[in-house]
């Protein structure tokens, strides 16, 4: 039994009253004071709500912090008098009552719902949001609200209009004789009931209405090894359904078809119906191959390429310099590394790809109204979106609330939408800002559905440099746009005052509780002084109680790493109908024939403990994995960093195509590439990563798939589980089959590694072993029991005979199951610190702890269990998102993401012990991922050669002769091709290559460095180093959008760089001057050194210039290391070949 559910038949606890929410008042802990015994008798109601028989002692509520009363109930059995209500219209009184409820709890500790009265301080009008404004019970005592229909009106059963609530009807109706305790005159007619039951479930409820919830979502569910369903070709198919019925699906996941609609000739009620069968099937994607006019030279010339680099390298060892034998070997060294590093890097380019995608099929296949959708409803599957937040200071709410509000207003059915947003810090400041959000979002998003908005950010939109007015033909649009131009403007200041208005709020109540504290002390008589008294520093929420999380001031169980789990629904699943908006005054804008319905909203706060390991992002993405299947139960899921936002109001769409299309079953996830904005028009850094999002990403699509790269990455939710694809035992990818599959049917694939076995999804039912369920995924039999749901739920549409695995149409037209309270309990029950603990959660299930690049290695599981992945690029950006556009703070970016590759590399996450089921050229790729790191060691000697060569006179070959430079020639014609043909496929500009490959430099020559060094004291000596900010300079000009451009924060990887910088600048000079002062100059060998000196400085002037600062404005420290390396290395050398003579540089200096 859950624990709320244990709590209410076997305690007593009366944790759905509001006194019993006063719990988390600083009144419990001050001084500890005994606490009077003292029992109140409540009714439960069907609701799940205690109602206090004696309404007079609710007045113990009014005055907050009272803690002279017990918190429990004695329970009164049901009676004759007390009877539940219609279970229609409990449930609806059930989710009202939980959406506006705080739950809290985790381990050790009772979970506990605490009814808000208001969840911000001003006031909330939208019905489906958390603390809407609504009438207030009449009845002396009872401060219950009255029940409200869809769109927030009050119902009153009664002609008189006397506001009741649901409980104190029930007891008019059935104790009280029918008399209206207002106009004191019998109830006419049960006008509540009429009206709960016209706006009840559009289908009636089928027969076994009765059972519980998982009950009727797993109704006729008997997957046994003895039947074998057949496909639509009428052959047998040996993909068991998990829910098999006679054309009758589980209440909740299926449509109630007529009789004989899926049967087949054998009258056995699973085939398909005829009309699929003979319309014409169309495609939700295409793949679109690059001109062979461009693809074939490009793969010729890898091929050119790969045995040119072999005959020069040959070429190198055969011909030595013996005059700097050191000079030669240390060359040769580094180019055989270049050259092995860019065959990782190139071989996956092989077999780039382009892909396509047909939104008007989507529509037609799955929301236009035909023989089985006579009511034109989205057949869909339902997505549930992650937002992920930690650090309100690092992470402006402003910015989290405006990811938010693309995410409410995105074009998806809104029934099928759920957003979660987990706020790993537990912060009230961020669900403050959350609850503004949802508010504005009132008026944001049917803005955004009348006027087809986008993008659909509000702080993007108003921001636009384009016309706004432009293809606007709406009459009413500028006067609109006028209006929510000035309601964000104030939504903005209330987002900006919130830190200042939680502070203010918490010092009066604290201030309150002290002078209290103080009073009853007085009343006591103790002998202590009054200004002995000390309470905690608490902080306070809108509604004058204690906040569950994070406190300003930090206290016990109260700070960052320790405090309860939290679960709030901001705004509660919408209505299973359009629901059109009034034109009544009080709207600011007209919306009669806007749908004013938003997605369901949940905060997250998941519970944090001492002692226990909380793995960062992706411990919060897994807590959010198992919240959202007890919640909603998305088949999808899409996760997004808190500022990244939905610039492509469709992009959900086209990411469905792939998922939802033939062989869609097969997909783990869907990437969609980053987009960034506020970049500097130069782009100086490469933050726009462009060779990687559209280069690199586009080619590893024609292998098994993109790499999850951490954010816009639409996912499905049973790959995340652990399990295998459909049909494995089919596909079989070996190392002789390159980058193509090969199919073996009778094959079975093994693997000496533990984490290679997988639970299969309907290809073997005995390894998809129940029992065996709570191990992997933990004792959540709710959670264990909406696997298969969701596997059911996430299948292609089943309208071609050559789709395997699918579903029949108009299976996700029913709608969903009502929130309740023991829903939401079990949801706080999963997110607790103690879940995980011997269980697979992040070993093989969910997001994968052990690195700080978890996106990467959670992807390469799931291709090494032989999923695939695709990478959808639409003509609109999908997502957009910031980036650091300062050089320390892109240093340190790509420092993070260099460790986490050299830990790869140092895991039993190496490509080298991939599975079988891993494609050749996938592996190379993930190989190269975690070897890349290392080429710094090698770059950064390679750097310096150029430098030692002018100081020493000798160079890397004995003499520039002709076999060097037509070796030197070729290999630099050949990557200059290679990079003009890569920008004609890949569609990016040669600026953005060459930013690329100068920012390479950069960062081999310091951020990866770093990493390797970290990685392997990691490794080797278990010490752990980090590379911190120090002072800043620049950046002081507000007005300028570029201003973090000229920021500069010292930092040591800046260290290896300037080094460089400064060492080649003296040598060109020493060589300079020691060739213009021989007897006998050796201009070949000084022009050789220089080349190469500029080509490394030249690489590097993007980081001199971002040392320079605004207008040459450059720190003090920068010019103290500059000299000082420079007169280091000058008397260095001096020390090493002092001159001897007056043709030398120098004349007659004799070192001492």
């Amino acid at each position: 039994m859950f624990a709320i559910e244990l709590l209410r038949y076997c305690f007593g606890l009366n944790i759905f009253n509001r006194m019993a929410s006063r719990s988390f008042k600083a009144s419990e802990s001050q001084q500890g004071r005994a606490v009077p015994m003292t029992v109140t008798f409540a009714r439960r109601t069907s609701s799940g709500r205690y109602v206090s028989y004696s309404r007079e002692s609710n007045d113990l509520d009014s005055e907050i912090g009272s803690g002279e009363y017990a918190n429990y109930t004695v329970q009164i059995p049901l009676t004759p008098d007390n009877q539940p209500m219609d279970p229609s219209i409990s449930q609806r009184v059930e989710e009202q009552y939980v959406s506006n409820s705080m739950f809290t709890g985790g381990f050790n500790s009772v979970t506990r719902a605490h009814l808000m009265d208001k969840v911000i301080e001003s006031e909330t009008s939208h019905p489906q949001m958390a603390g809407a404004k609504g009438s207030r019970c009449a009845i002396p005592g009872c401060d219950g609200k009255v029940m409200s229909d869809e769109r927030g009106e009050d119902i009153l059963p009664c002609e008189c209009d006397f506001k009741i609530c649901r409980d104190c009807y029930v007891d008019a109706v059935k104790t009280g004789d029918g008399i209206c305790p207002g106009c004191k005159e019998p109830y006419k007619t049960s006008d509540l009931d009429q009206n709960e039951d016209d706006n009840s479930r559009p289908l009636p409820l089928p027969p076994n209405a009765g059972m519980s919830k998982m009950e009727r979502r797993l109704s006729l569910m008997k997957s046994t090894k003895s039947v074998l369903m057949r496909s639509q070709t009428g052959d047998f198919d040996h993909n068991r359904w998990l829910f098999e019925t006679k054309g009758t699906y589980g209440y909740g996941n299926a449509i109630w078809p007529k009789e004989g609609d899926f049967e087949n000739d054998n009258g056995d009620g699973v085939g398909e119906p005829s009309e699929l069968l003979n319309k014409p099937w169309r495609p939700l994607t295409r793949k679109l191959k690059i001109p062979a006019a461009i693809i074939s030279p490009y793969r010729l010339l890898i091929f050119v390429r790969i045995v040119v680099l072999a005959l020069f390298l040959e070429w190198r060892i055969r011909n030595p310099n013996h005059d700097a034998p050191w000079l030669w070997l240390m060359s040769v060294i580094c180019e055989v590394w270049f050259a092995f590093s860019w065959l990782l890097d190139q071989l996956p380019k092989f077999s780039p790809v382009n892909r396509a995608t047909d939104l008007n099929v989507l529509k037609e296949k799955f929301e236009t109204t035909g023989p089985h959708n006579p009511t034109g409803k989205s057949d869909l599957p339902g997505i549930d979106i992650f937002v992920s937040t930690a650090d309100p200071e690092k992470e402006p709410p402003l910015v989290t609330s405006n990811t938010i509000l693309s995410i409410l207003a995105a074009d998806y059915p809104v029934e099928k939408l759920a957003c979660y947003v987990s706020d790993d810090g537990g912060a009230l400041l961020t669900f403050e800002a959350m609850a503004e959000a949802a508010s504005f979002a009132n008026l944001w998003v049917p803005f955004c559905r009348k006027h087809d908005i986008e993008p659909r950010n509000p702080e993007s939109y108003f921001n636009l440099k384009k016309d706004p007015f432009k293809n606007k033909v709406r009459p009413d649009f500028v006067k609109d746009r006028r209006r929510v131009k000035r309601e964000y403007d104030e939504f903005k200041v209330r987002i900006n005052g919130l830190p200042d208005s939680i502070r203010r709020r918490s010092d009066a109540y604290n201030a309150r509780e002290e002078i209290k504290a103080m009073k009853l002390q007085r009343e006591r008589g103790s002998d202590e002084p009054l200004e002995s008294i000390k309470i905690v520093k608490a902080t306070w929420m809108a509604d004058g109680t204690h906040w569950p999380g994070t406190w300003v001031v930090s206290s016990e169980e109260q700070s960052r790493g320790d405090h309860a789990g939290i679960i709030q629904v901001m705004l509660k699943p919408p209505s299973d109908d359009p629901l059109h908006g009034t034109s009544v005054d009080s709207n600011p804008i007209d919306l009669t024939e806007v749908d004013i319905r938003l997605p369901m909203l949940v905060y997250v706060s998941r519970e944090k403990r001492p002692g226990y390991d909380h793995n960062k992002k992706a411990g919060a993405m897994n807590a959010l994995v198992r919240a959202s299947a007890i919640m909603s139960n998305g088949p999808f899921i899409l996760n997004l960093d808190c500022d990244h936002y939905i610039y492509n109001s469709q992009a959900l769409r086209e990411g469905m195509c792939f998922m939802m299309d033939r062989g869609g079953d097969r997909i783990c996830y869907v990437q969609f590439p980053q987009r960034f904005e506020g970049i500097d028009p130069s782009d100086r850094y490469a933050n726009h990563n462009t060779v990687f999002f559209d280069i690199n990403m586009r080619a590893l699509d024609g292998l098994q798939g993109p790499v999850y790269v951490g954010t816009g990455c639409l996912f499905r939710r049973i790959a995340l589980y652990g399990f295998d694809p459909p049909r494995s035992k089919e596909y079989h990818s070996g190392c002789c089959s390159c980058c193509f599959a090969r199919r073996k049917k009778s094959s079975t694939i093994t693997t000496s590694h533990e984490e290679n076995r997988s639970l299969r999804m309907g290809d073997s039912d005995d390894e998809m072993d129940i029992s065996l369920f709570p191990k992997k995924f933990g004792n959540s039999s709710f959670l264990i029991d909406t696997i298969p749901v969701a596997e059911f739920q996430g299948r292609p549409l089943a309208d071609h005979p050559a789709v395997k695995n699918g579903r029949p149409p108009g299976a996700l037209m029913i709608p969903r199951e009502l929130l309740d309270a023991s829903t939401v309990s079990e949801a706080i029950s999963v997110i607790s610190c103690w879940y995980e603990d011997k269980t697979e959660w992040g070993i093989r299930v969910g997001w994968i702890y052990g690195s700080v690049t978890e996106d990467v290695v959670t992807g390469y599981r799931m291709h090494n269990r032989g999923w695939k992945s695709v990478y959808c690029v639409t003509k609109r950006d999908a997502f957009r998102g910031t980036a650091p556009i300062n050089l320390t703070d892109r240093l340190h970016q790509v420092l993070r993401w260099a460790t986490g590759s050299v830990e790869i590399f140092f895991s039993r996450n190496n490509a080298v012990l991939a599975s079988p089921k891993m494609k050749f050229l996938q592996r190379v790729a993930y190989l190269n991922v975690g070897i890349y790191p290392f080429t710094s060691i090698f770059l950064i000697v390679y750097c310096f050669l150029p430098a030692l060569s002018l100081f020493s006179g000798q160079f890397i070959v004995q003499s520039l002769n002709v076999a060097f430079l037509t070796y030197l020639l070729i290999i630099s014609l050949t990557l200059c091709l290679l990079a003009v043909l890569e920008i004609k496929w890949s569609g990016i500009e040669l600026e953005e290559w060459w930013r690329n490959e100068q920012f390479w430099l950069i960062g081999g020559t310091s951020a990866h460095l770093a990493a390797v060094l970290q990685g392997l004291l990691k490794v080797v000596a278990g010490i752990e180093i980090s590379f911190t900010l120090t002072s800043k300079s620049g950046g002081e000009d507000a007005d300028d959008e570029f201003a973090d451009l000229y920021i500069l924060k010292w930092t040591s990887l800046m260290i290896p760089p300037i080094t460089i910088m400064m060492t080649n600048l003296i040598a060109i000079a020493v060589g300079f001057s020691r060739t213009i002062y021989s007897e006998i100059p050796q201009w070949s060998r000084l022009l050789g050194g220089v080349f190469f000196s500029f080509w490394v400085l030249a690489h590097l002037y993007p980081f001199a210039k971002g040392l320079m600062g605004r207008r040459g404005r450059t720190p003090t420290i920068v010019f103290v290391w500059s000299g000082l390396l420079a007169i280091t290395i000058s008397l260095l050398w001096v020390a090493i070949n002092p001159p001897s003579g007056s043709s030398e540089i120098g004349g007659s200096f004799q070192f001492p």
